[in-house]
């Protein structure tokens, strides 16, 4: 599966943005909410580390979750959205420093409904 793929009838050349956050839960948390304060059932998302890559250069979720193996962190999940160019042109790496940033700040502040989730096995998440 790729996780970023650009629409035949999209004018718009576009690239991928990938945000990989850990679940972080609090130090001491209070006894009672301790259990439900583990990764996937509580605690909160912090971005680690982020990506803008071409739909191309995107073989497969196995390969992006290789690549990001590289670098020696445990992420959670993966946050994937879409980043639009102009007419003939994609955005380069500079053009998606502010999106990416964005999409990290958003991510902090739980606000991550525009992107679309993926676990670390290329399944998509519905939080609830």
């Amino acid at each position: 599966m790729t996780c970023c793929t650009r629409p035949v009838h999209n004018p718009s050349p576009s690239g991928c943005c990938s945000c990989l956050p850990v679940w972080s839960c609090p130090t001491t948390p209070p006894p009672p909410s301790a259990s439900a304060l583990r990764p996937g059932k509580g605690g909160a998302l912090v971005p680690l580390m982020c990506v803008d890559k071409r739909p191309e250069e995107i073989a497969s979720f196995q390969a992006l979750a290789e690549e990001s193996g590289q670098f020696g962190h445990d992420w959670a999940m993966v946050f994937v959205a879409a980043l639009s160019g102009t007419l003939d042109k994609l955005p380069t790496s500079e053009e998606a420093e502010a999106p990416l940033q964005r999409m990290v700040d958003a991510i902090k502040q739980g606000a991550h409904s525009a992107f679309i989730p993926f676990n670390r096995q290329g399944e998509p998440v519905r939080f609830g």
